[in-house]
């Protein structure tokens, strides 16, 4: 770093910005391209010089950018000397722009012959050694830039993640599904069973929460005539962090009027698999080594009969849901809808007409982990009022994830929601499905760490 500061002072001296701007006409895969064509080109470029070497009078190096890299040539014969020295007085991690003719050469590598080139930003920290395929775990997380610039495969992952969530929502689009946002601070933080994070709203000196959902304020929209709507947005639980878990994390929610839960399937299968495409995944896939099949129609598996299935004891209520979540959910491995949870675990959720103590709710598992969460909605205001006393008990016996107790939520019930169906997506599990990644932190491109240090 001093050498290269000592660089930068002496850039200074000779009147030469090492901060200048700067633009290119061609990127380095079009260059390789142009290379390779009979044709003489003359290009335009601009990058990171990824790597530098001498070979007599010859410098070599690689320039890139998000494209990928080509190969620069700067000969000291078609520079000048003094133009050569001051091409070799660059830095591995510079960024320059170049011009010159593309072309192969003797070895028939794709090239760029360099007739003129200005550094635009000097760089003034070195690569770490190594840099190139960097693999220390936490020096790629925290410093998610050193690892974009040493991993290109890092860089089309997060590329491909752009494609799913475009997938997810050019689908819902094309399904007349509006896309809407709603509040991120929130009074009452609803729509799950999560710790939130607390803030303080300093001007009007009152305790705000992060979203732990989205679910509440969307089915909001529905009752005043959005029938059908999305948001693809962060939500925020203050939870541990784990292979799954990220205290802050991407969720897709969508509401549909006049639908219930079986239509939730149809869509959450639809959504799957045109992820799938956009990832240029087969829907015959290996995910960490294990084959699985994202074919729809997916079947459809009552919780209870799998609990008696795997233990022979017919159970209701939360312990159900303990015995299922500890003997059954790892079990699922191909994509499966357990459908039919107890009451007791799902306060927003309409009753299922012919089982008393259940609900028509469904969770999408693949792989052991739950992928998707939806519901027939509950609509009716009274019965939502009694489960939300019933969860404000709990919350008073020392249940923090409860459920909050939402009057303006009620009243808006009380206006009347018309039958919906709901679904919710964890988008990061998703990613890292279709991208064979094992940990959710490879999927977000800056995760919570722990003790992150500058």
């Amino acid at each position: 770093m001093r050498d290269r500061r000592s660089k930068l002072a002496q850039l200074k001296a000779d009147g030469i910005d090492a901060y200048a701007s700067g633009r290119r006409e061609h990127s380095a895969a079009v260059a390789r391209e142009l290379a390779r064509s009979e044709l003489k080109s003359e290009v335009s470029i601009a990058g990171r010089l990824i790597s530098k070497r001498l070979a007599g009078g010859i410098a070599f190096g690689a320039l890139g950018d998000a494209s990928g890299e080509v190969q620069i040539v700067a000969q000291r014969d078609r520079l000048g000397e003094a133009a050569h020295q001051e091409f070799m007085r660059l830095d591995v991690g510079d960024i320059i722009a170049v011009g010159g003719s593309a072309g192969l050469t003797r070895r028939g590598e794709p090239s760029v012959f360099v007739e003129r080139f200005q550094l635009l930003t000097k760089s003034l920290r070195p690569l770490p050694e190594k840099w190139h395929g960097l693999r220390d775990v936490e020096t790629r997380y925290r410093q998610r830039y050193l690892d974009l610039i040493a991993n290109p495969e890092v860089r089309a992952l997060f590329v491909t993640r752009a494609r799913i969530v475009d997938s997810l929502r050019r689908h819902l689009a094309a399904e007349n599904f509006l896309e809407v946002e709603t509040p991120v601070l929130q009074e009452v933080p609803g729509g799950g069973h999560a710790r939130p994070f607390v803030t303080h709203h300093n001007s009007l000196d009152r305790d705000l929460h992060l979203r732990i959902a989205l679910e509440l304020h969307l089915k909001r929209l529905v009752v005043g005539g959005l029938e059908r709507v999305f948001e693809i947005g962060r939500v925020f639980r203050n939870e541990g962090i784990d292979s799954r878990h990220n205290p802050e994390f991407t969720l897709l929610e969508c509401y549909q009027a006049y639908a219930d839960y079986t239509d939730m399937m149809t869509l959450t299968e639809a959504l799957v698999a045109n992820a799938a495409l956009a990832a240029e995944r087969e829907l015959q896939l290996v995910y960490q080594g294990e084959d699985l099949d994202l074919t729809p129609p997916y079947p459809r598996r009552g919780m209870q009969d799998l609990v008696l299935k795997a233990t022979g004891d017919r159970l209701d209520g939360k312990r159900l849901v303990e015995r299922y979540e500890e003997v059954v959910e790892p079990t699922l491995r191909q994509p499966t809808f357990v459908v039919d949870f107890p009451i007791e675990v799902s306060p927003l959720a309409r009753p299922c007409p012919d089982r008393p103590g259940f609900v028509e709710r469904f969770e999408l598992i693949i792989g052991g982990r739950e992928f998707a969460n939806a519901f027939t909605e509950l609509t009716d205001p009274i019965d939502q009022r009694q489960r939300f006393e019933a969860q404000a008990a709990e919350r008073s016996a020392g249940n923090q994830e409860a459920h909050p107790f939402d009057e303006d939520y009620l009243r808006a019930l009380e206006y009347g929601l018309p039958p919906t169906g709901g679904l919710g997506m964890g988008v990061d599990r998703l990613v890292m499905l279709l991208t064979d990644r094992p940990q959710i932190r490879d999927v977000i491109l800056f995760p919570t760490m722990r003790g992150a240090e500058v």
